[in-house]
């Protein structure tokens, strides 16, 4: 006896067949459509990307170029001064004292603006080896490490020591 079985159409379906083409054909456009999209999107992300990376770089050599150019602006009266003093000639010494002063003041004040301030320890503060280099050791009447006098004054920009104040310290009894 022969049996026949009723053939479903997945059964009989192969891969050539031009009914189960048309779906496949038209997955296929559908990815290759996607595919475009993304590589489209990936492009100008890339291109986004490398725009922001050189405008970042412009920026930051713009900074480094110009950054002095408020301290330099700063600085120009303090040689208008200098400049007013030498060019003076009969000038008293009390006259060239005077004159000394304000130019100090004038360039203090532009220091101050532009973020360089001094570092000057009072007398018995603690030794801070981040802002201060001790220049010697000598015995005192007061706590060991701490400092006796300043030499030199240091100075800060911006929070970061530009110069450590030269210090002695008072050594241990």
């Amino acid at each position: 006896m022969t049996q026949t079985t009723d053939p479903t159409p997945e059964s009989t379906a192969t891969p050539l067949d031009p009914a189960r083409q048309v779906p496949l054909e038209a997955q296929l456009a559908e990815l290759q459509a996607r595919h475009t999209e993304v590589s489209d999107a990936f492009l100008r992300a890339k291109a986004e990307a490398e725009n922001t990376r050189r405008r970042a770089e412009e920026d930051i050599a713009k900074a480094r170029k110009f950054a002095i150019d408020a301290f330099a602006e700063s600085l120009l009266p303090v040689k208008d001064s200098l400049e007013a003093a030498i060019a003076i000639q009969a000038a008293t010494p009390e006259q060239l004292t005077e004159g000394v002063h304000a130019t100090l003041r004038q360039l203090s004040q532009a220091l101050e603006r532009n973020k360089v301030l001094p570092i000057a320890p009072p007398a018995g503060t603690k030794f801070d080896p981040h802002q201060h280099q001790a220049i010697s050791v000598v015995p005192a009447d007061q706590e060991a490490n701490t400092v006796v006098m300043v030499l030199q004054k240091g100075y800060l920009i911006a929070d970061r020591v530009l110069r450590p104040a030269l210090v002695t310290v008072a050594a241990a009894k």
